[in-house]
């Protein structure tokens, strides 16, 4: 069975809901933005939203897909940083509950990375965000990891897909040396774009990352916009897919959409209004993931990957359980096989 491993920035979130969009304006954040902030900012910024009880969860992009897919029954595993912390033993704890096989470089002289993530009426999310620990990912875990699946494979060639979030492009030489890994291994790779203002500030290396390594590509509406530096994301999707073998476009309410080749595929959208989408694509990403890991066809990845999105936005952050994913990749499968 396939094992898809995850790399990326080991964060918890401090998640809040805001009555209204007035401190984004004051903290100059553009919404649904990702920020980094220094450690100072921080703590400055917890102090503010105190009065507004947020809660707190394991985050990071790529390792909220690797928690959907073993949720859903995939064997995945997870790489990153963490301090030597109690958010680092909190977000560890997590990791092993969850029966992820995770590697985590522990740094001694930082603190574990924060998303503050600040949910505004309308269930969309801004994160302010201090990596802390989280860049300081050892790429000998990785290899070790690698390593292991080889020696576990029964097959010519080692069973399993990477799944590197797009917040790693902060160290250029690193994420290209992750993917380079890969691909000497023969190993497909899966990128999440991760946020828009990421592609806009790296926009040449992305592009360049998306056409040298990238095997699937995830993108909402706008990550694929400021990719094409087009309005329009049909045509995002179809630069995407003449740079990778599958091209995937997130629009929301209006569902997904995906190119393979010459082929295009869509799936509608899910009528739930969000309570907060927070982790909504990389939700979506898991159920795709888990379609393709097994052979199942484009547009019912897409709808895999849209409910377990619909599933997620319900809650705060990432508390859905394990049984509402389950439950909600059945209804897919029987939608799909009564031809609904």
């Amino acid at each position: 069975m396939t094992k898809i491993i995850g790399i990326g920035n080991a964060l918890t979130d401090i998640l809040v809901h805001l009555p209204d969009e007035r401190l984004l304006h004051e903290l100059h954040l553009e919404k649904g933005g990702m920020f980094h902030v220094g450690e100072r900012e921080m703590l400055a910024l917890h102090a503010a939203i105190a009065p507004y009880h947020p809660v707190r969860a394991t985050g990071g992009s790529a390792a909220n897909t690797i928690h959907a897919l073993s949720a859903i029954g995939n064997p995945v595993g997870f790489v990153g940083s963490i301090g030597n912390d109690e958010r680092g033993q909190f977000f560890a704890r997590r990791q092993q509950e969850r029966h992820i096989d995770t590697r985590l470089h522990v740094c001694k002289d930082r603190i574990s990375g924060v998303a503050t993530t600040l949910i505004t009426p309308d269930g969309e999310r801004t994160f302010a965000t201090h990596l802390g620990a989280a860049p300081n990912i050892c790429i000998e875990d990785l290899k070790t990891m690698f390593d292991e699946s080889c020696q576990k494979s029964s097959d010519s060639h080692p069973s399993y897909v990477l799944h590197v979030e797009g917040y790693l492009v902060q160290n250029h030489a690193f994420v290209e040396q992750v993917m380079r890994l890969a691909k000497q291994a023969g190993v497909p790779v899966s990128y999440d774009l991760a946020s828009w203002n990421i592609v806009q500030n790296d926009h040449e290396f992305v592009q360049h990352l998306v056409q040298e390594y990238v095997d699937i590509a995830f993108a909402n509406e706008e990550e694929a916009t400021a990719f094409s530096q087009t309005d329009d994301p049909m045509c995002s999707l179809d630069l995407l897919s003449t740079m990778t073998q599958t091209a995937v476009v997130k629009l929301g309410k209006h569902g997904a959409c995906a190119k393979t080749g010459n082929q295009s595929f869509t799936t509608p959208g899910l009528k739930e209004k969000p309570v907060d989408t927070t982790a909504a694509g990389d939700f979506f990403a898991a159920g795709f993931l888990h379609g393709w890991i097994h052979g199942e066809a484009p547009d019912t990845c897409l709808d895999y990957g849209n409910r377990l999105a619909n599933e997620v936005i319900q809650v705060l952050g990432t508390q859905v359980s394990d049984e509402q994913l389950q439950q909600a990749l059945h209804e897919s499968h029987l939608c799909i096989y009564n031809n609904i």
